[in-house]
């Protein structure tokens, strides 16, 4: 057995529980850890952003890093979207994208867990979009989205939706419109699919963590 002593650390399960103490010992057969404080609970942040995008046939390790960002920039949820030109994902697959979450969760010490979802098809999302108080959808050619926040009031929740490698066909942009959601550009360029989550993600976060302060 090794003795061991550490100031403090502070272990969490992902849904805002939090308990700081110390590791007493460490030996094969686990851990002793001793609570130096009552176990506290974290309350959600206010900021809810729910990723849908179509990742599911990326290849060499870029929906794990997908995935891992999202985990970071503290995206609520990230749902796997399946189009006319992107294909189920596998269940081993989405066993190891929770891996990916956890170990992120862990790394940026984010108190509550991002959620991975099943995959849904485009049909599916479109009464997600018309019930969520805000969607915006990545699109060519669109409005830029900077010129789309700056009309739009204070709004800490909604989703973003990214489509597959080749964009949507032409009938599920329309039918996503319809449903409400808002076209977004982000740029002259074609970006990939990991490249357009995290653009897009890491400006409505900002933008709304933006808007909480100045509303404080």
């Amino acid at each position: 057995m090794i003795d061991l002593y550490i100031a403090r650390v502070e272990l969490f399960n992902g849904k805002g529980g939090l308990v700081e103490g110390r590791i007493e010992s460490i030996d094969r057969s686990g851990v002793d850890f001793e609570a130096v404080e009552n176990p506290k609970l974290v309350s959600q942040p206010t900021t809810q952003w729910h990723v849908f995008a179509a990742f599911s046939t990326l290849k060499g390790g870029r929906a794990d890093w997908l995935v891992e960002k999202c985990t970071e920039l503290g995206a609520s949820s990230v749902t796997p979207l399946l189009t006319g030109r992107s294909q189920s994902i596998s269940e081993n697959r989405a066993d190891r994208l929770q891996r990916v979450v956890l170990a992120a969760a862990k790394q940026c010490q984010r108190l509550h867990e991002m959620i991975l979802k099943p995959p849904i098809a485009v049909g599916e999302l479109l009464p997600v979009v018309a019930n969520s108080r805000l969607a915006f959808l990545a699109a060519a050619e669109a409005t830029p989205v900077f010129n789309a926040l700056s009309s739009i009031n204070k709004e800490p929740n909604g989703i973003i939706i990214i489509g597959p490698e080749g964009d949507f066909t032409k009938e599920e942009l329309n039918s996503l419109r319809e449903a409400g959601a808002i076209a977004v550009g982000l740029g002259p360029h074609r970006l990939r699919v990991e490249t357009a989550t995290m653009a897009l993600l890491s400006t409505v976060m900002l933008w709304s963590d933006c808007q909480e302060l100045a509303s404080n």
